[in-house]
Parts: structure tokens; sequence; C-alpha cells
């Protein structure tokens, strides 16, 4: 689902290191007043700096030297790393760079602005990058340090790439897939027929949110040889229009999405091929589920070039690897079938070893564990085994050992681990207290790590293959004022399960006194907040506790993401035990003795809005809720996630009707304020305005604030700090 603007995310690095330490926010914090004030963490032009946080812009090269991408006023310069000894030797400055453009053919003024987002498409070698230009792809070799323009039209190129050989580029022109040689650029079209209803290659907006990651409409693979591309074609006519207004000018400006809410027609998703040599013709695979509304999550390939496609059944209770032989696609094999009595995770692609054997992840036991399996499917053995989840980071080139992160030692943090390809031998590489993130050099005896805890800022190291910290690359810095103390908890539910919980409490707490609480919660499926890193949201909660409250957050189990075994007890009937579990929480808290439990606000967006929403009309425990993008009604929120977690809403009726906040939007406990903006394609406005209305009928006070133009996140600086105004004068207020 859904973004959260306080919300922790564990992402991998995509690419790594760092120079420059740049503010969480912009000027430099005034050390005299002690103190974080609202101006100086959102005010457009008197924001402070109170943290700084390592910029990360280091990329492993192919031969284990590291490509560094430095920023400053006159633009983006480039340096060869040695690791070893830590030498840079320049690449291309700025000056330069600029100069290879301009030659290209690209405007001047266009360069530097494209240049300044240091967004750049890397080949495997990391040699040679792509960067657009005006509409326009340009290709930067650093090798000829030279620049080269590969297209030469109008329109928006998207999504461009290597093919795996290096020789041509793939990208999306309007809803058709491109390619265009190295050698000598030429545009090709690959498919026709794209239009507002049909997306070739291009992902359409509800398998981008929820299958395939939000920003990533790249729906295209590359075959190990780069030459052919599967892609999926995804027909979207059925699927009903979400119009949303933008009301900001004189003249009204609509916004139409196709928008499947639960129980609506999906997109038609084929999967097809194209050989980069016979372009205009597509292979079309045969659909292997002809009587089921089927989703396809997974798209790609073996080393030796057969196509490999991840199928789901419409409500995601099962998932089949199935691979299609290069050499007689018309037919297929279940690799494996995963099925789950609840919803099944969408699950990566295998990795495959030189013998053909492959890594599987699988949440089969409760916890998301790694697998080795023949090349026919058959399981060799369990590489990871225990309560904690495991995510794949990498495979020795030797074959013999596999790389991965748990958060096994502690459940609020997260390490990188090694361990035999048997499953033997386990070794933690990181040690240090906190939350880290890896990545690794192509020969896997160096990796950079980034890590941090709730009560430091960020640190980014290079380590050798046992974990040796051989340079601290950057650290980042805390303003010498007083900070509040960050607790972390262990918290027992009614039946047993500990939920984890983090209390940031006032500086200089009086013994016996007891102070006003703001609850943060987010509370969706395997989304935990309570993690034992440094995040920008923790400057809110310490402002907040340097006004004397405490600030409390509990994942309530389902977002613990301490296995799908935690998360399935929700299944069909959202709300009911995350509320449990949250007024188990605050049970423990009110014990403790310093928190004033008549006065306790909560607050959350998105699927956290949902759940204050839920819990300020199914309960009085909270004095105030501050309800930011709320899904109020399930049936209002896409099919794909909604679905996964609630069947369809004929096949559950009861689950959505006892899930809706507008049902029982009569109940409500409180002072309430809600917060929208105009523009969010994601959880649309209609779900606050529904809310409101039934608040209206049922005589009940709200507050409520828009921010015109802004879609599920706040976006623009102004409004950011109106929002936490907002906020920060309804707490005042109300609590």
């Amino acid at each position: 689902m859904c973004f959260h603007w306080l919300k922790f995310k564990n992402l991998n690095i995509v690419s790594l290191v760092l120079i420059q330490s740049i503010p969480l926010f912009a000027q430099v914090a005034s050390r005299e007043t002690g103190a974080i004030t609202l101006n100086g963490l959102t005010h457009p032009i008197e924001k402070k700096t109170y943290v700084t946080t390592p910029v990360v812009r280091l990329e492993w090269m192919e031969d284990g030297s590291l490509i560094q991408t430095e920023m400053d006023k006159r633009g983006v310069t480039l340096l060869k790393v040695n690791p070893s000894s830590w030498v840079k030797t320049p690449l291309f400055s700025s000056d330069l760079l600029i100069e290879s453009l301009t030659k290209a053919g690209a405007p001047e003024v266009s360069a530097k602005r494209s240049l300044a987002r240091a967004q750049f498409t890397w080949n495997q070698s990391r040699n040679g990058f792509l960067v657009t230009i005006d509409e326009n792809i340009f290709l930067v070799d650093l090798v000829s340090l030279k620049a080269k323009q590969l297209t030469f039209s109008s329109g928006s190129k998207d999504e461009p790439s290597f093919s795996p050989s290096g020789k041509h580029i793939a990208f999306l022109k309007g809803n058709d897939l491109f390619i265009s040689s190295i050698e000598t650029p030429r545009e090709i079209g690959l498919t026709t027929g794209g239009s507002d209803t049909i997306f070739n290659g291009r992902l359409n907006w509800v398998y981008m949110e929820e299958l395939y990651g939000r920003g990533n409409v790249k729906g295209y693979w590359w075959n190990p040889d780069g030459t052919s591309i599967a892609y999926l074609s995804l027909d979207e006519t059925q699927v009903p229009i979400h119009t949303l207004t933008d009301d900001r000018g004189l003249r009204q400006i609509k916004k139409e999405t196709r928008y499947p809410q639960a129980g609506d027609p999906n997109p038609i998703v084929k999967l097809g091929l194209v050989s980069i040599d016979k372009p205009k013709f597509t292979q079309w695979i045969s659909d292997p589920y002809p009587n089921q509304e089927i989703l396809i999550v997974q798209v790609g390939f073996t080393p030796n070039g057969d196509l490999l496609a991840s199928y789901q059944n419409r409500i995601q209770t099962w998932l089949d690897l199935r691979l299609f032989p290069k050499n007689n696609v018309g037919q297929s094999l279940v690799l494996i079938r995963e099925q789950s009595k609840a919803w099944q995770e969408r699950l990566p692609l295998p990795v495959f070893l030189s013998d053909g054997s492959f890594l599987w992840e699988s949440d089969r036991t409760g916890f998301r564990h790694l697998y080795r399996y023949t090349a026919k499917g058959q399981l060799i053995n369990a590489v990871t085994q225990g309560e904690w989840n495991a995510e794949f980071q990498g495979l020795h080139p030797m074959n013999d050992r596999v790389y991965f992160s748990s958060s096994e030692r502690i459940a609020t943090g997260q390490d990188s681990y090694s361990i035999r390809i048997d499953g033997t031998n386990k070794t933690r590489l990181t040690q240090e207290r906190g939350f880290h993130q890896t990545r690794w050099n192509p020969q896997f005896t160096l990796f950079i790590d980034q890590w941090s805890h709730a009560e430091a800022a960020p640190k980014v190291a290079l380590r050798d293959e046992r974990g040796e910290i051989l340079r601290l690359i950057d650290q980042g810095t805390m303003t010498d004022i007083k900070w509040g103390t960050v607790r972390f908890q262990q918290v027992p539910t009614r039946d047993g399960f500990l939920m984890e919980t983090m209390l940031v409490l006032p500086p200089d707490m009086i013994p016996g006194k007891k102070y006003p609480v703001f609850q943060h919660v987010y509370g969706g499926p395997n989304a935990p907040q309570v993690l034992d890193r440094w995040n920008s949201s923790m400057l809110w909660f310490h402002f907040l506790a340097q006004q004397g409250y405490i600030v409390w957050v509990c994942d309530n189990r389902s977002a613990t993401n301490k296995g799908v075994q935690s998360a399935h007890p929700i299944y069909k009937n959202m709300g009911s035990l995350e509320l449990q579990d949250q007024l188990d929480g605050l049970q423990w808290l009110g014990q403790q003795g310093f928190a004033d439990m008549s006065r306790v606000a909560l607050e959350g967006w998105s699927y956290g809005g949902y759940l204050t929403a839920f819990a300020l009309t199914h309960s009085s425990a909270w004095k105030l809720g501050i309800v930011g993008a709320p899904v109020t009604d399930w049936r209002y929120y896409d099919s794909i996630y909604t679905e996964r977690y609630m069947d369809l809403p004929q096949n559950n009726p009861k689950g959505y009707e006892a899930s809706s906040v507008i049902q029982s939007a009569s109940n409500l406990q409180g002072k309430i304020l809600i917060l929208h903006g105009t523009m969010d394609d994601n959880v649309h406005p209609i779900n606050s305005i529904s809310l409101i209305n039934k608040l209206q009928e049922a005589n009940k006070p709200y507050d409520f604030q828009i921010f015109p133009g802004s879609d599920h996140g706040v976006r623009f600086p102004s409004q950011i700090h109106s929002r936490q105004m907002k906020i920060w004068s309804f707490i005042q207020s109300n609590l």
C-alpha cells in the first residue's frame, strides 16, 4: 500500500557510498537554544540542521574499484576510488561532463540540470551510464571520456536500460517498447498498439504500486544474451476511471487514472517475447490459467536463457514459479508452488548457481528463509532456518557461500550474515548496535556498510569479508542539545505475543510526574515502525519530548515483520486485532507510572491514518486522533492490495463492513483532525470526504486540512510546514 510520512522503510541500498554529509534540514541549528523548534524542523526558510547524515553515492565497478559521484555548486564530478588505498582518480570533472554532452548535442543548460539530479542508469561493467536530457537519452562512456546521443525524437523516454551485451538500450516511449543501437543509434519500435489503455512494457498504476514498486513503471526484461526482451502487456480498458481535480488555478485541471477498487475488473495481463531482430512481432506466452484471473508478479530469465515468470491468483493465496524453455516457450513447468491459508506474499525470482541449482526464498515455515533446489525444482536443503526472516544479499562467485540480512540478533535491528550453501557455518558480519544496510563488491571480498541506531547518526564504513572495518568513510553528527531518552521494550499482548515498542521520554523527567502521550502508529502488514535506526522522524519525536510529551510507538503483531505467521491473523478482518494489540500496549504503558492515560493522542498516515480513525471509532482510549490520508472503507482502496488481505468484497461482506471506519463514524470518541492531499491518486480523497459526510450526519465535530495539489505525501515545503503547525496547534489545544 501506502506511503507514510514518518514511515521507516527497510530499503536495500541501490547505489552506495557517500562522501559529503548533507543536513537533514538546511541551515545550521542554533547551539545556544538547546532545543528543537518547529520552525527549525519544517520552515521553508528557517530550517536548521540538527543532524547530518552521509550521502550515499558510490557504485562498485566490475573490477572491484568504486565510482564516486561528487556534487557541488559547479555540478557533478566522477572519481574512481581504489578501495585499498582510497586514492581517488578523477574520471570526469563537471566541466568535462558538460563539454562532452554539449559536443554530443545536448543543450548546456539542460545538461547541467539533468546531471544535477544524478539519476544515472549504469551498464553492467559500471564503465558507462545513460542520462536523459530534454527527453532524449545520452550515453556517457567512462573509458573514452566521450558522450553520445542515442535518441533523437520528441516525447518522454522512460526506464532506459542497457542490454546485457552493452550493444543496445531499451526504453519506453508512450506505452510502447523501443530499442536503439549504441554503435549506430536509431529508434526502433519493438511493440505496437500502445494506447491510453494498452501498456506494452510499461506498468499501469496498480501493478506499479502494489507489485513492482512505487515509481517503477518498467515492465520489460532483457534475456541474458541481449537478443530478445520479455514484457508485460496490460489492458485496462475495463478498469474504472477515477478522476481527481486540481483546483489551484483559474481553470480546473482533471487527472484521470484507471484505478481498480476492491472487486473491480483488474487489468488483463499478457506476457510476450520480442526479438530485437524481429521488431513488432511478439510471441505471446500461452496463459497457463485460462479459466482464472491471474497476476504476473515476477518476470526474468535463467542464466541459459529460459524464461521465468511467477503467477498468482487474483486474491493471492498461491504463487507458481514457472519455467518456459527457450526452445519451446509454448510449454512450461511449475518449478515451485507456494500456498497459504491466508495470503501468499510476492517472492523474489530464484538465484541460480553454476551447476543449475537455485536459491529460493519462501515463507512456508511462517518466516522468510532461503532454500536450495535442483534445476528441476526438487528441494536439496534449507540454507537458513529459525524464527526470524532472511533476505538474500548475494552469492559468492565460488558458489559456496550465501550472504543475507536478518533480524535474528534483535527484532528491531538488521545485520549482515554469511552462511555456507549447505546451511552450515553461519557468521554474523556486523556487530554494532542498530540497523545495517550493506552492498558487496562483485568479488565478495569487501562491502560497504551504512548503519545507525535510534540515538546515533548514520555511519558508513568499508569492511572486509569478515566484517572488519577497514575504513570509516563518513559519519553523521548530532547537535549538542538535550535529546530525549530512547527506550526499546518488548510488551506482551493478552495472549502472550511480544510486541516491539519504542519510547522517547522527555529530558530531565521529574519522578512521580505524569506526562501526556503522543502515540505514532502505522500498523500495516509487515511494516514495522519500531526499528533501532536513525530516521528524520526522530527529530519530530524529540521535539515533542522536549515539549514535555512522552512519544510512544507500538508495532501491533501484524506490523512487526516477525514472519507472516504474525501477520496472517488479521486475514479478512483488518482493524480489529490491530486495535486490540494497541490497547494492550496502552495498558502496559499506563502501568509504568509516568504516563497520563487521560491525555493520549494517536497519529498515523495512510494505513496509520486508517488505524487511527478505526481506533477513535471503536474505542475511547485516545483523547484525540490525527488522521492522515486514511483508507476509511476498504472497498475504496485498490484491488491488488486490499484483496490480498481481505479477499473479494462479495466473498467477505462481513469483514469489509466490520473493518469500515465510515460504518462506525457515529461512534467517534475524542477529537479528530483529518489531513489529505487533493491529488492523492493512491488513497483517494473520497476516503476522507466520505468519513466527513458521515461525521456530519452524526453531528460529530471534526477538524480538516487539505493540501492543494499534493498527492499521497505532502509535497510542497510550505504545506509540510503548514501541516506540522496544524498538528502542533491541534495537540496543544486538545491534549
